[in-house]
């Protein structure tokens, strides 16, 4: 399986919606359209900034076919899941798969707290209903309450083709070193999921990262990726250290909404979270914009 297309900074594109909460098409097209022009190497709908825990199904699938039909095979798309039934991911899997996205990530299932054995299953399940489709896990303990562990993510990339790599969301940067140690040789592709941490997956061999911040910085936070590909391993790590004021400060917002309090900020229209997370106001707010200026990136 030719899995090189899947590399880079890949954004988790915010979900645009209207005042009915239904996905905004013109302003998606946009967005998409912004985030090619600003040089990330691919799109992912539907991840946990993408809020795809307050999409309808059909609503999934309109959104994924807007976004690929603009993406026009420009960058890759990949289609996110977390829904806690495997019956559903698979569902969700052969939707994507029809409709022409180049991968799925798909998040451990949350609330529950699944054995080794069952995760392994659930998986592999998944995986195996799309043969041909790189499927990548995806690790985020601090949202679903428990961590992927190395020996699990081997066997299932030693046991299903088909799952070819893995997005550490995690934050122990010795987590996701593991990853890449462990697995290295074998094809298997590490992205970093703390957009603090895109240098130090880089320079420790991993392949990129799914980043929040490329949603509103996107040419920012490539360069880290391309300055560091290109061999400037000093520039990357100013352009990281640029961003990381920013993405700290988006920790005081109630999540997910500092991604589209950013985006605002900085003039995109990227309409409002879906209720009932609320745009945020006050110090919250301000600290955001004082970041913001800071960086460079407002007038102060």
């Amino acid at each position: 399986m030719n899995t090189d297309f899947i590399k880079g900074i890949i954004t988790p594109i915010l979900t645009i919606i209207d005042g009915d909460e239904l996905i905004d098409e013109a302003k998606t097209r946009g967005h998409v359209r912004r985030l090619i022009g600003g040089g990330v190497h691919g799109i992912l709908a539907f991840g946990s900034n993408g809020e795809f825990y307050m999409v309808d199904d059909d609503e999934m699938e309109r959104g994924l076919k807007i976004i690929l039909d603009e993406t026009a095979r420009r960058v890759p798309v990949y289609f996110g899941m977390g829904a806690i039934k495997t019956r559903k991911c698979v569902k969700l899997a052969r939707m994507a798969r029809e409709a022409g996205a180049d991968g799925i990530s798909v998040l451990q299932p949350m609330f529950l707290k699944p054995t080794e054995d069952e995760l392994y299953g659930y998986f592999k399940e998944i995986a195996e209903s799309v043969p041909g489709l790189p499927v990548l896990l995806y690790n985020n303990p601090g949202r679903v309450g428990y961590s992927l562990t190395l020996p699990l993510v081997e066997k299932l990339a030693a046991d299903v083709e088909n799952i070819v790599g893995i997005k550490d969301s995690s934050g122990d940067v010795g987590l996701t070193i593991e990853f890449i140690r462990a697995l290295r040789g074998k094809n298997f592709k590490v992205f970093g999921g703390k957009d603090t941490l895109i240098y130090a997956t880089l320079a420790h061999g991993g392949d990129g990262a799914v980043a929040t911040t490329s949603n509103f910085l996107p040419e920012l936070v490539s360069s880290i990726y391309n300055l560091y590909r290109s061999g400037d391993a000093e520039g990357s790590l100013e352009a990281q250290f640029t961003l990381n004021p920013i993405r700290i400060c988006m920790d005081k917002a109630s999540f997910p909404v500092a991604a589209k309090d950013m985006a605002r900020l900085l003039g995109l229209d990227v309409g409002e979270p879906f209720k009932p997370t609320l745009g945020s106001s006050g110090a919250v707010l301000a600290l955001e914009r004082e970041k913001l200026a800071q960086a460079g990136f407002l007038k102060s």
